[in-house]
């Protein structure tokens, strides 16, 4: 193996800037003129979303550490100091970008197509006295107009929400207390626009222009001067001594009520601001030049979502993919039934998230269940997976659920629904300690013939049906004893702190599934020969950890042919001559977000798959815990195999990643795009086994036995 310690800063690249590029990709999408317009405004408004998810969790903790005097550099070379320089070049330039497709072909694009967007000053007589009553009926009663003086401090703002910053003339102000600064919140519940619509035609009138029009009342006696919209993000990265807290729940719930008031890390604010404004926001956030973006347009991209969703222009958007019925999942016949006939294989979103309801919503009724364990996450807001583990609980079942409350951004939600499991009977488990558990794991006991049976669904992707419809994730109904009895010692291991047993099929982290990669990889070095040559394929979100990095590296070295297939972040260096020529990467951006994580080594010719909820970071293999689910039924593994090489095979949605950090976009006009390609696959299978069924045979899946891609 490499040594490590001599880690030089060719070897990796930075992982802050690594993510940044995975977001230019996203950003790539809305410019791209192929792009269905209303699909273009769906990815600026990702691109916006991620980037306040950036500031507010990776961007605190590099400014955290500067402000600690921290120097250490990291293992691209790079000191925390020089990273935030970086970082701030990269996000100016993106943004700049941004708003530049924004502003030069998304709105005209957007007008010619009959949707516009107007100041309040375009607004006709009729639509003004619209507006004017929506505003007094709907607007007027939620507002807080906030004036800062002495006696009036500046008020705590809410992260990444939208404002407006009114500068008054104090001296020429007629109000009985002149003040120089006012602010106002614009509630989330508003909208991010007015609509108005007139015949075909949409004119949408953002919020803060509605709110402007009638500031004059609000600060009736004040002379108001200028009037500028701004969002500022907070530090909300989560930071707990859990071995020192006896109620993780309520150290929880204090500390989302102090992330309220974490320091300011950006501030948002229209290009136009004055030097006055912006030095009274500047004093009163007590924040730098470097922490200022100037913005060249409507303020916070995210409310294109709502364009995004109007009615009336799907001729605007891509054609809808539905979700097809998974091959193996039975019609008209039991489900369990069904699993005890053979593993089955779910590829969502090609196949329909139903059987994971079902299979849960049955086993809820379902006399003959006994108990239900699952790990959760993250679910949807109104979930069924909460409602049926509640129906489970009331009905008597013995209902066990580990809840992840550190999961992040979600923590708020999380903690709410715990609650609900609770007071419902449910057995909630808030995890261990340290760790956050993020493996996807349901297991259900039945009695069924005088004896109990167990079946299992695992999987790479959350228990969440909305997700499941715009993630790639694979999921597997299994009832193979070994598997079963895998996932039932898991569920001990994790609510009775026990040691964990020798696993017959899966392994986890952060146990032995770090060990357990690095013999595979150096398994595949040692059966490598030129008559028999060596190959790893894997495709996940991340690569970062030095360690798999470095032994991937030796794999390369020894002659070890490795294909990757990396969504984000990547801080392999490919191609480089003498290190890493054997190994290219590739990533994926395409209409659904990819999310899956399967890995692929050739074994001498044996072939093991595994899917898995860990990609290859730090923090998945040592401080999470995660499962590794080896692929045993030779039909389900054909199929993962599937899913990886048509992903790798993508070249009109693949980016290329070359030695100096750079991607390159495949842009075959008439090229394979494996998303279409997997869906097209997935119906016509559908189709088969409907078929199959009316003529009473057993459906097979068509798959190539080699495991090879059944073509473009």
């Amino acid at each position: 193996m490499t040594d490590r310690s001599k880690a030089e800063p060719a070897r990796y690249f930075d992982r802050e800037l690594s993510w940044l590029a995975f977001n230019r990709r996203v950003l790539a999408q809305g410019q791209d003129e192929a792009t269905p317009l209303l699909e273009r405004c769906k990815f600026l408004a990702i691109t916006t979303s991620n980037l306040d998810e950036f500031f507010m969790i990776r961007v605190a903790g590099v400014k955290k550490q500067v402000a600690a005097g921290v120097s250490r550099r990291n293992a691209a070379g790079l000191s925390p100091s020089e990273q935030l320089v970086r970082i701030a070049g990269a996000c100016r330039e993106m943004i700049t970008e941004q708003y530049r497709c924004f502003n030069e072909q998304i709105l005209p694009a957007l007008a010619a197509e009959g949707v516009e967007i107007i100041g309040h000053e375009d607004l006709a007589v009729d639509q003004r006295r619209r507006a004017q009553r929506y505003y007094r009926a709907e607007v007027l009663p939620i507002l807080t107009p906030m004036t800062i003086d002495p006696g009036h401090p500046f008020p705590t703002l809410i992260n990444n929400a939208l404002y407006l910053a009114i500068r008054m003339d104090a001296e020429r102000s007629r109000a009985l207390r002149g003040a120089a600064l006012a602010v106002i919140q614009i509630p989330d519940a508003l909208g991010r626009f007015v609509v108005f619509r007139d015949g075909g035609r949409a004119r949408l009138l953002p919020i803060e222009q509605l709110i402007q029009m009638h500031l004059a009342e609000l600060f009736a006696g004040h002379e108001i001067v200028e009037v500028r919209p701004f969002r500022l993000t907070r530090d909300t990265d989560m930071e707990l001594d859990e071995e020192a807290t006896e109620d993780l729940l309520a150290a929880i719930e204090q500390k989302l009520t102090q992330l309220r008031l974490g320091s300011a890390v950006r501030l948002n604010v229209a290009a136009d601001v004055s030097d006055e404004m912006m030095g009274m926001l500047r004093a009163d956030l007590e924040l730098t030049d470097a922490d200022i973006y100037r913005v060249d347009g409507l303020l916070d991209l995210k409310g294109l979502w709502q364009i995004h969703g109007l009615d009336g222009l799907d001729q605007l958007k891509d054609t809808p993919m539905e979700p097809t019925a998974a091959p193996g999942v039975p019609v008209g016949r039991d489900l369990y039934e069904a699993i005890r006939a053979g593993d089955i294989f779910l590829h969502h979103p090609y196949h329909s998230f139903d059987p994971v309801l079902d299979f849960l919503q049955t086993a809820a009724e379902d006399p003959d269940v006994l108990a239900i364990k699952q790990t959760l996450y993250r679910t949807s807001v109104g979930s069924p997976v909460i409602a049926a583990l509640k129906r489970a609980a009331t009905n008597g079942k013995h209902v066990t659920v580990l809840v992840e409350l550190k999961a992040r951004l979600d923590e708020r939600r999380n903690i709410n629904w715990a609650r609900e499991l609770e007071q419902a009977g449910a057995d909630v488990i808030y995890g261990l300690v340290g760790l956050k558990t993020h493996c996807k794991a349901l297991l259900v006991v039945r009695r069924e013939d005088g004896r109990l049976q167990r079946y299992v669904h695992v999987a790479t992707g959350n228990y969440n049906e909305t997700t499941a419809r715009i993630y790639t994730d694979i999921g597997l109904l299994s009832v193979r004893p070994a598997l079963v009895q895998d996932v039932s010692a898991l569920f001990n291991v994790i609510t009775g702190y026990s040691v964990p047993p020798r696993w017959q099929l899966i392994e986890i982290a952060p146990t032995g599934l770090r060990r357990r990669f690095m013999r595979l990889i150096e398994r595949e070095i040692r059966l490598h020969t030129p008559q028999r040559p060596g190959m790893i394929r894997a495709k996940a979100n991340s690569l970062s950890d030095p360690g798999i990095i470095d032994a991937l590296y030796a794999a390369s070295e020894a002659g070890v042919q490795i294909e990757l297939m990396i969504r984000g972040i990547c801080c392999l260096r490919p191609g480089v001559a003498g290190l890493s020529e054997n190994i290219t990467v590739h990533s994926v951006v395409d209409r659904f977000l990819e999310h899956s994580r399967i890995y692929h080594f050739h074994a001498g010719g044996a072939d093991e798959v595994f899917i898995s909820s860990a990609d290859w970071m730090g923090r998945n293999l040592d401080r999470r815990i995660e499962t590794l689910i080896p692929i045993v039924d030779p039909s389900v593994q054909a199929q993962v195999l599937e899913v990886l090489e048509s992903g790798l095979a993508d070249d009109r949605k693949a980016w290329v990643l070359d030695a100096d950090g750079q991607y390159t976009r495949c842009r075959e006009a008439a090229g394979y795009r494996s998303q279409v390609r997997l869906y097209q696959q997935a119906r016509s299978r559908s189709a088969d086994r409907r078929a199959a069924s009316a003529a009473g045979a057993t459906f097979k899946p068509r798959t190539n036995p080699t495991g090879q891609s059944t073509g473009r």
